[in-house]
């Protein structure tokens, strides 16, 4: 059967509402990045669908988000004028996740961006990870990412309007960090799922890229990754960016996303962005 290839979007206007018109699927939504992204995405006109487990996580050493969490997300993103449906729902169950998403698809009429945020992480020596957190730290972080797409990509594809899926990996996705083995391993996974899938959805104009954060300023701590360094400062100093920043702001991160989703960045696909304060330079 022949694919119907959509027509060549044009090019956003600088400074303009990029979104106007559009719906944006945010995983991870109730606070920090998620968040972040859901409040841009809408201050430049965008409809947003958003969705966050919101409870703790039994092997995270920082509290999860909660339903205050995300309904403050709401609140933001109504205080703009523009329509959220949200979902208290766990990425890793691919049914809910599906029909969270479908019931926002029905209520706001499309899909356009996809951005795979959730996402956690814990820290110890690779061969002192026990193994529910390893199961944890992959389940969350690249089974999650994986259904996300799962779920969006078929929706996308029958629209035939193109589009743009944005996964949030990490410098961990690029470089072998210490202390964080499962961590990395699924943000490798990730990156590369990006890259296969900005192979095969190509043809639909559908633009699939990464963005790597190194340190963002979010309040999701990871003291046991500060206790580890202590007696390696060798490793310790792996961590370090080059610029004087030491932590970078959710919203750097949704500034990134925001753009690599938009019509401004038409011909960018299958590209991981670092925004890591130079991390990946050094």
């Amino acid at each position: 059967m022949a694919i119907e290839i959509p027509e060549a979007p044009v090019p956003d206007a600088p400074n303009g509402r990029r979104y106007e018109g559009k719906v944006v699927f945010i995983t991870g939504a109730a606070r920090g990045q998620g968040r972040a992204e859901a409040v841009r995405f809408a201050a430049e006109g965008a409809d947003i669908i958003a969705l966050d487990i919101c409870a703790d996580l039994p092997t995270a050493g920082y509290p999860g988000a909660t339903v205050e969490d995300l309904a403050e997300t709401a609140r933001l993103v109504e205080a703009m004028d523009r329509r959220i449906v949200t979902s208290v729902t766990d990425t890793k169950d691919f049914d809910a996740l599906k029909a969270a998403l479908e019931l926002g698809v029905n209520e706001l009429g499309r899909l356009d961006v996809v951005v795979a945020n959730a996402g956690m992480t814990t820290a110890a020596l690779t061969w002192e990870i026990d193994l529910e957190h390893w199961h944890a730290t992959i389940d969350n972080n690249l089974h999650g990412a994986f259904y996300t797409v799962k779920a969006a990509v078929p929706i996308m594809i029958e629209q035939g309007t193109g589009g743009a899926i944005v996964f949030t990996s990490s410098v961990a996705g690029l470089k072998g960090l210490p202390f964080l083995a499962d961590y990395v391993a699924a943000k490798h996974g990730v990156t590369g799922l990006a890259k296969t899938l900005a192979n095969e959805l190509a043809i639909h104009r559908i633009r699939v890229n990464s963005v790597h954060p190194h340190g963002v300023q979010t309040g999701l701590t990871v003291p046991e990754l500060h206790e580890a360094m202590e007696p390696r400062p060798d490793l310790g100093l792996l961590f370090l960016g080059s610029l004087p920043d030491q932590m970078s702001q959710a919203e750097d991160i949704a500034a990134a996303v925001a753009w690599i989703a938009s019509n401004e960045a038409r011909h960018v696909t299958g590209i991981q962005l670092p925004v890591d304060l130079g991390r990946t330079n050094r």
